[in-house]
């Protein structure tokens, strides 16, 4: 694709909004200024959330190919070109056509409002218009034992998160195959290391399409999401205890299943379909070394956001400034600082990846590693960086992986030198390994890796984590004005400079450790 003079103004003009950098007096670091500004020239509100597919997100796109090309990368995308398009498939629940109704007793007494986003949300079905009723009943956990009486009915299951126990898609696979209209998962209030949150962006599902894309056949199953609280109000005078249900299943505490006689769920869904396209951003600095150029560190970020959404304290624009617009930036600025001569230039060659639709379910990430216009037998290894949050001074960082490659080691060395101490995920029931875009790599059998801001546990450090994702995780909250420590922030960014040159310098190529659950 060739960017046209129209598409370069728009994209620099973009960064006119943010030429007055209110920050700057914060930031004591050159490198780290000029990568704040390059963070706010793609999270201020003209690029609208960079939601996957919009047109502010190929406003992004051409932003990023532009800074890209003039830092002298070479386009590593489809044709000769930065891109490589990704075909998806869009399906939005219309908020404004959508309701459900509880209804309980005979007389049909109207039991509980649900808020849609706010209270409730679904999976958008496949089907435009789903029109279902049915009676309600409870199965704990929701194990293959507790389906017993739930064909034809709306299936309430308590919506943990926890090891040892039926994850959501077991509950949703066992639900459907006792022939159960729709499950409806209740948040576990007690899953305080990433509390539920509410209100939610928006119901929607993006896919990408593939020669095997086809719709589920037969009647829709509806996946359903209800507040704790939602919860604590439908089940008022039903002889269930509420608060003492919700405080077992959050202490993996055995649950009891009942039935709900004469509860009723009415759920009108309706649906917006289209068929929608977002690029990756692919770009190539070749190696120093003739003897490795030909071999491929991969450096990434994700660029999409989530664009417009529910508003949250009268603001409905999802700016995704840490999430993940200033992990694109440090690419950017990686890449300038390579041409200036301010790092010395790799001897392997360097792939920088913004990816689309990571928000969607890692589908740029997937996309790529399932149509790589580099061959997979030259991709040495991914760095990946997304879930950072430079909030609090930087001593620790959790790694992702750390112990399925030699890539661990190689971090603990670099992080050994600037007293940084690497740790291995001390709360894998949150998933965040198979949440980022490292994990597609993984799949294939590139060693890959990505970082978490680490912190002991009953400390400021942990305390400002938390609230961050209490607050500003997926909210219009996560913008420009948010709370940053930059000096972390640059320790951070040497850090990954410092650990990028380590794997593109290395005489030995990374390799899965053994026992690794990746390893082939």
């Amino acid at each position: 694709m060739r960017i046209s003079a129209a598409i370069l103004c728009a994209a620099l003009a973009a960064s006119s909004v943010a030429q007055s950098h209110p920050r700057d007096a914060a930031i004591h670091n050159a490198d780290t200024k000029s990568w704040w500004h390059t963070t706010e020239d793609l999270s201020n509100d003209s690029m609208e959330g960079r939601d996957t597919g919009s047109a502010a997100y190929q406003r992004a796109a051409d932003y990023v190919t532009t800074r890209f090309k003039a830092a002298g990368l070479q386009p590593a995308g489809e044709n000769g070109s930065y891109f490589q398009t990704v075909p998806m498939h869009q399906i939005d629940v219309d908020p404004k056509k959508t309701y459900f109704t509880l209804t309980i007793g005979k007389s049909g007494e109207l039991g509980t409002g649900f808020k849609f986003l706010e209270e409730i949300t679904a999976a958008p079905p496949a089907d435009a218009v789903t029109d279902r009723a049915a009676d309600v009943v409870f199965r704990g956990y929701c194990g293959k034992d507790a389906m017993d009486g739930v064909s034809g009915k709306f299936v309430i299951c308590f919506g943990t998160q926890r090891s040892g126990l039926p994850s959501g898609a077991e509950r949703a696979a066992n639900v459907r195959a006792a022939g159960a209209v729709g499950i409806i998962n209740i948040d576990d209030p007690y899953f305080t290391i990433e509390p539920p949150r509410w209100p939610v962006a928006y119901a929607r599902s993006v896919t990408l399409i593939t020669s095997e894309s086809r719709r589920p056949a037969g009647k829709p199953f509806l996946s359903l999401r209800l507040s704790d609280e939602a919860f604590t109000g439908m089940m008022g005078g039903s002889g269930h205890d509420a608060a003492a249900i919700l405080k077992s299943g959050g202490a993996k505490q055995p649950l009891s299943n009942f039935d709900l006689p004469g509860y009723s769920l009415h759920a009108h869904l309706e649906t917006i379909e289209k068929d929608i396209s977002s690029p990756n951003i692919l770009a190539v600095l070749p190696g120093s070394d003739p003897a490795l150029k030909d071999q491929y560190v991969v450096i990434a970020a994700h660029l999409d956001g989530y664009g417009f959404g529910t508003p949250v304290k009268g603001d409905n624009l999802y700016n995704g400034a840490l999430d993940d617009a200033a992990y694109v930036a440090l690419l950017i600025q990686m890449a300038d600082d390579i041409k200036a001569g301010k790092l010395p230039a790799p001897k392997r060659s360097i792939l920088f990846c913004a990816f689309t639709g990571e928000e969607k379910g890692l589908l740029g990430s997937n996309w790529f590693t399932t149509h790589l216009t580099i061959p997979k037998e030259k991709l040495l290894a991914d760095v990946n960086l997304d879930q950072l949050r430079p909030l609090f001074p930087l001593n620790i960082l959790t790694a992702e992986a750390v112990n399925d490659t030699t890539l661990g080691q190689t971090a603990r060395d670099v992080g050994a030198k600037m007293h940084i101490e690497i740790r291995d995920d001390k709360e894998p029931e949150r998933g965040l390994l198979r949440r980022a875009d490292q994990y597609p790599f993984l799949r294939i059998g590139v060693p890959a890796i990505s970082f978490i801001f680490g912190y002991d546990p009953g400390t400021d450090a942990e305390r400002r984590y938390r609230e961050w994702y209490e607050v500003r995780y997926h909210r219009p909250q996560d913008d420009l004005t948010q709370p940053i420590d930059f000096d972390a922030a640059a320790k951070f960014n040497t850090f990954f400079y410092s650990l990028v040159r380590a794997i593109a310098d290395a005489k030995e190529k990374p390799e899965f450790l053994h026992g690794s659950q990746f390893m082939k």
